[in-house]
């Protein structure tokens, strides 16, 4: 399956989960996404995000002071 990236690198919270919220929003359900962060309280953020609206998180891997996280939409 095909990968979204998303680089949110520079932003500061919210901007990179309303990004990336709205990105989900234009995948079809079970799509992934990938969002690459520097901001180091998008940890919480996106862990929010992915329990309100049902998402999964992949994984989350932080490199280099940027945190890469993998996400897969709602099937629903």
């Amino acid at each position: 399956m095909d990968v979204t990236t998303l680089d949110a690198r520079g932003l500061t919270c919210p901007l990179p989960v309303l990004k990336a919220r709205k990105a989900l929003q234009s995948l079809p359900p079970g799509g992934r996404l990938r969002v690459l962060v520097t901001d180091p309280g998008a940890v919480g953020d996106f862990r929010a995000l992915c329990e309100a609206g049902g998402h999964t998180m992949l994984g989350m891997i932080e490199a280099d002071k940027v945190y890469t996280f993998d996400l897969q939409k709602s099937a629903g």
